[in-house]
């Protein structure tokens, strides 16, 4: 039953494109210049995350330090298990690579494994199938790469029979699997065998500067585009497709969801409940995957103080208001951080959406925040109202009093500590790059 249970991408057109990715899937990236797939892998991870899905990054090309820097806020998260198959393979033991493991790896909340043999392909399968031991849940995993693989095995037919193993295996085992390969580094009789046992192929290149999609395989699906390219480009983060530049109207709904609600600080589960339908329906809603009925819409736009002409379009009646009451400021959670460690309003309705986005922050007394409290790539701007902090940038641990101001432009705090008698408050603006 768990083979024919449809879950998103986190891609709503790629999802549109493929109908969906299925339980059991073995996905085959051939990327035509070795660095497209990474944004597609991204997003799957992100939406694993939010569906608090267990997700096995298999890593041969960097080193653990390198990849946790590259996967940001992903990192942090304790359903992340990496393996690291780079440290004692390319890496070659060396004392650079093992000094991870004592200095910054007992910080993070994910897992990194170190492969002590990944020469040995046995080896591999043996750690990589104990991840999935006792996991009663769908496992994502996500291998970088093949062609990775490829080097430090010697030879097309070692990853050929790997792959050959391991993908009917982890079908078997329902999870999902991103597999990425960059398409000029293998023969075209090396790709046709993987292609033939993958569930899903996808293949991304680029010309003059233009990015393209082409399902080349998708089982289970009635693919009308199959071989068809697709325009995409990338911007912030995201990923859009030309046709959906060429629309022009409207919004994404979706899309659209998702950032007020994440904008309140709202999980899916916790939307869920407040609505009365499963984390299922809304991850699928986001995905537009389904579309919801106009009572649940109705409800949304209730619990998220909005408009649901916000779900339509990029602004709403509120743009042409001057003057926004303190009784409209809305309570958002701060999920990194435990219940009661800090407390947060949206001063202005989320789907105001200005270039400064105002924040009233409050820190209760001797409490410490073992990070910053948003994650966003624009500058922020603090004032500090009543109480006192300190901050640490780096080495350098500063302290913050009423009336002082905070710029953040491109470095966060690794800390904040509520240092006076009373709660600590802050008036805090992120601004829109």
């Amino acid at each position: 039953m768990a083979l024919n249970r449809r879950i998103t991408s986190g891609v709503p057109r790629l999802d549109r494109i493929l109908e969906g990715l299925y339980i059991g899937d073995n996905v085959v990236w051939q990327d035509e210049s070795g660095s497209l797939a990474a944004a597609f892998c991204l997003k799957f991870m992100e939406i694993s995350m939010a569906e608090k899905k267990p997700l096995v990054y298999v890593s041969f090309d960097r080193s653990p330090r390198n990849l946790v820097d590259k996967l940001g806020p992903l990192a942090d998260n304790p359903l992340l298990v990496i393996l690291d198959c780079f440290s004692s393979g390319k890496g070659g033991n060396s004392p650079i690579f093992v000094k991870f493991y004592e200095e910054i790896a007992p910080q993070l909340k994910c897992q990194v494994r170190k492969v002590s043999e990944p020469q040995r392909m046995d080896a591999l399968m043996d750690v990589l199938y104990s991840c999935h031991t006792g996991k009663t849940e769908d496992v994502r995993f996500v291998f970088e790469s093949l062609t990775g693989m490829q080097e430090l095995w010697g030879g097309e037919d070692s990853i050929v029979r790997f792959y050959t193993h391991a993908c009917p295996r982890l079908y078997e085992l329902n999870t999902i699997a991103y597999w990425i390969m960059e398409k000029t580094a293998h023969s075209q009789r090396a790709r046709a065998q993987i292609n033939q046992i993958a569930q899903v192929v996808v293949e991304l290149v680029v010309r003059r500067g233009t990015t393209s999609l082409s399902v080349i395989k998708a089982e289970k699906r009635s693919m009308e585009g199959l071989n068809r390219p697709y325009t995409y480009w990338i911007k912030d983060s995201g990923i859009f497709f030309d046709e959906e530049k060429r629309a022009g109207a409207g919004i994404d709904l979706g899309m659209r969801l998702k950032e007020l609600r994440t904008k309140c600080g709202l999980s899916q589960t916790e939307l869920a409940r407040m609505i009365g339908v499963t984390p299922s329906n809304i991850s699928q809603i986001e995905s537009n995957l389904i579309y919801p009925s106009i009572p649940a819409l109705l409800k949304i736009a209730e619990i998220l103080s909005v408009d649901i002409s916000s779900f339509f379009q990029e602004t709403s009646r509120v743009r042409k208001r001057v003057v926004f009451p303190a009784s409209e400021a809305m309570e958002t959670k701060i999920t990194a951080f435990p219940e009661g460690s800090i407390y947060a309003k949206l001063l202005v309705p989320a789907d105001l959406n200005p270039k400064g986005e105002p924040y009233l922050i409050e820190i209760p007394a001797d409490q410490t925040l073992p990070s910053h409290f948003f994650t966003h790539k624009g500058e922020e701007i603090g004032y500090l109202v009543s109480g006192e902090l300190q901050m640490r940038i780096g080495s350098e641990v500063l302290t913050v009093r009423p009336g002082d101001v905070v710029l953040l432009e491109s470095s966060n705090p690794s800390q904040w500590k509520s240092t006076g008698s009373e709660a600590a408050r802050l008036l805090w603006i992120k601004i829109r790059n």
